[in-house]
């Protein structure tokens, strides 16, 4: 209750996020990291539910109308069939023991001196009973040890090596988390789960613990062990990188065609979005034309402006004002001071329409024969 009592908001919500968590993938807690809250259900008369494959805790992936997706999960970066492809020795790996818990201790007591006193005790006698190989005694010794004073990672410790003699590596295994969760560098703990995790084959696990207790405390037999599973951790190791480099590659790869999509897809909008040289000018010039001032004067008579607005509906219409002052006054204008305009001077009979261009006069009339002359 002490603990409760210290505990923030945020920290129990996230005990309680956990808490959900672990009860929709249970196979969380057979992994070793995790082993020390297995060992607090298990001792309370709980069972975890054997689980030997993790992906079948989760619910398969539904679309919005419940229909399952056709799509599968990805695969992890390295599966259990690729590691089994590897040539691995399994020299020395046994099967799992799966028996219930083992009594721990309770780490919120705190034990008298009398307490600890028989414990000490107690694991003289334990000691004494492994050194006659009386295993079963030993194990009944070192838990009434550490019923009395549960806070000694080494009792745990010793227990659980002779768990390994007894070919129960789980069982190490759980003795050794929660040494290690009361010391985090007890080369015994690690030796002897490094040595757990190598009966059942796990060579990256138990690489790991041995080559952290030879760190701690160099042992001879610790260092033996490391060597057996060396070479197998090594063999994993560079499979996992092997992997992991052809990931990112492959994320590479998919990121460079990506950009480079959008690169195209980019220069394509742009391509069919800019305005062409020729019409960007003739645009640009025909606002300059009806901004000018003199232009703009000239509009102001109904009779220009109408013979214009004639001529843009039909350009064909032009000819009909080549004899018209005002409007071949405007064109001569336009043509002083912009030199001809795009839409102007493609009219019929104004083209290149410029200042020293003036337009086509009219055509005389053809020879008329003397037909009703006098």
């Amino acid at each position: 209750m002490r603990m409760t009592s210290r505990m923030s908001e945020e920290n129990i919500s996230q005990l309680k996020a956990f808490a959900e968590f672990c009860i929709s993938t249970p196979w969380l807690l057979h992994r070793p990291e995790f082993s020390f809250i297995k060992t607090l259900i298990e001792h309370y008369g709980g069972k975890i539910p054997e689980c030997k494959n993790e992906d079948s805790t989760f619910p398969k992936s539904t679309d919005g109308n419940g229909a399952e997706e056709s799509n599968p999960r990805p695969e992890p970066s390295v599966s259990d069939s690729e590691e089994s492809d590897l040539e691995l020795d399994m020299t020395g790996v046994v099967e799992p023991d799966n028996d219930p818990s083992q009594k721990m201790g309770n780490l919120t007591l705190q034990p008298t001196e009398e307490e600890i006193a028989e414990s000490q005790a107690k694991r003289s006698e334990a000691v004494s009973a492994f050194v006659e190989k009386d295993y079963e005694r030993a194990i009944s010794l070192y838990t009434e040890a550490i019923v009395l004073n549960p806070a000694a990672a080494l009792l745990y410790a010793k227990r659980g090596q002779i768990y390994l003699l007894l070919k129960k590596p789980n069982a190490c295994i759980r003795d050794c988390n929660r040494a290690l969760e009361i010391n985090p560098d007890s080369a015994a703990a690690h030796k002897f789960r490094g040595r757990a995790h190598q009966l059942l084959g796990h060579w990256e696990e138990a690489a790991t613990d041995l080559r952290l207790a030879c760190k701690f405390d160099f042992d001879e037999q610790a260092d033996e062990w490391l060597r057996e599973v060396t070479p197998n951790a090594n063999k994993i190791e560079a499979h996992k990188r092997k992997n992991e480099r052809k990931l990112l590659d492959k994320a590479k790869r998919e990121r460079e065609e990506k950009l480079k999509n959008a690169r195209e897809q980019a220069k394509s909008r742009d391509a069919n979005t800019r305005p062409s040289q020729t019409d960007d000018n003739d645009v640009k010039g025909f606002y300059k034309f009806l901004r000018d001032p003199d232009i703009q004067q000239v509009l102001k008579d109904p009779e220009v402006a109408a013979a214009l607005q004639d001529m843009f509906s039909n350009p064909m219409n032009v000819m009909k004002y080549q004899n018209n002052k005002k409007v071949m006054d405007l064109f001569y204008s336009v043509g002083t001071k912009y030199g001809g305009l795009g839409g102007l001077s493609g009219m019929p009979g104004f083209s290149g329409l410029g200042p020293d261009t003036p337009p086509e006069p009219p055509k005389p009339a053809g020879p008329t024969d003397d037909l009703g002359m006098d």
